[in-house]
């Protein structure tokens, strides 16, 4: 391409580090995301560039490299691949795998709350790719319903297959490199975690709140602190119960309250152990005690052994011995619909 600087609001039909921008997918703040062609290996691919402003800053560059690297190298069925990242002519990029399908954000406005059983497998997928990431000391920083990717799944048990996307790869840069001050942070009111509301430093335990704010949409239609102001929503998140699940979508048992209690404890120490924790007390509440067994997936292991742990307390357990499931062996979780 030229050494013209590629400005990141127009470049649609431009050629930038060997990719085509065919078309602008949606954008954000910091970056906007296009579908673009590869055009040296002729796939299609996800190429988010960041905004002007982030790549003059030296500090910002180097953090944005190192954080891309980490986040390549994570391996999981449920995380967008990232294939590169890099700058050229002043444009800091990120090419990532072009998924198929619609966010769950999309998907919730569309269809309204979902079917409890598609809930749990969504809310499964995401705990087990959170955890991953959470074992490579990688924390999202963003989770919500716009950044989950929604795919057709394999077959009928396996009705959709989720990824998640946009890994904190420049979030944690900003609050290093002089981009944010004191009191502001980057991520979506709705679901930020209460530690991030007063400044306090953050890891997988924020992630597994946010999760939980999702879960709560997913199953009753919106996030659990709903607020016209967003200083009210702030101080919801830090200072108020969250509402009882159970009378928001009729039919789950009382025991999902105490569930979604936890995971939404304003002190980090005080919330399960790890995400697939949370979704195995999930899946059991909602199942109660009289619920048939069926034939375990490789996910339901890691699940009930997350369970298993953290009955001993909210210490949290090292990486699993048990292996990453392949693409086909998304979770089934059952449960009454």
């Amino acid at each position: 391409m030229s050494g013209q600087a590629v400005q990141p609001s127009g470049p649609i039909g431009t050629e930038i580090a060997g990719y085509r921008v065919v078309r602008e997918l949606g954008r954000g703040g910091m970056a906007v995301v296009y579908c673009a062609e590869d055009l040296r290996l002729g796939r299609t691919v996800a190429l988010k560039l960041l905004a002007p402003e982030y790549t003059r800053n030296e500090a910002f560059r180097r953090r944005f490299t190192q954080e891309s690297r980490a986040a390549a190298a994570i391996e999981h069925p449920h995380i967008v691949p990232v294939f590169e990242a890099g700058e050229t002519d002043g444009v800091l990029y990120i090419a990532m795998c072009y998924v198929h399908g619609l966010d769950l954000r999309a998907v919730l406005d569309r269809d309204g709350p979902l079917p409890v059983p598609a809930a749990l497998r969504i809310a499964a997928q995401l705990a087990s790719a959170l955890d991953a990431a959470h074992e490579r000391d990688l924390v999202h920083r963003d989770v919500k319903p716009g950044n989950v990717l929604v795919a057709k799944g394999v077959d009928s048990d396996h009705p959709e297959h989720v990824y998640l996307t946009d890994f904190g790869l420049a979030k944690k840069s900003l609050s290093l490199t002089g981009f944010t001050t004191a009191g502001e942070f980057v991520g979506t009111l709705d679901y930020v975690a209460p530690e991030r509301v007063a400044g306090r430093p953050v890891d997988g335990q924020s992630d597994l709140y946010s999760l939980a704010c999702v879960v709560h949409e997913m199953l009753a239609g919106a996030p659990p602190f709903r607020r016209e102001a967003d200083l009210e929503l702030l101080w919801a998140h830090q200072y108020d119960p969250p509402p009882k699940l159970s009378e928001d979508r009729p039919g789950l048992p009382p025991a999902v309250d105490d569930v979604l209690g936890r995971a939404l404890a304003k002190a980090p120490d005080d919330r399960y152990g790890s995400c697939l924790e949370f979704v195995a007390a999930l899946r059991a509440a909602v199942a109660g005690p009289d619920h048939r067994e069926r034939t375990p997936t490789l996910v339901d292991v890691r699940v009930k052994q997350a369970g298993q742990a953290g009955q001993a307390g909210p210490v949290r357990p090292a990486a699993p011995a048990v292996p990453e499931p392949p693409a086909w062996a998304a979770p089934v979780l059952g449960g009454p619909a």
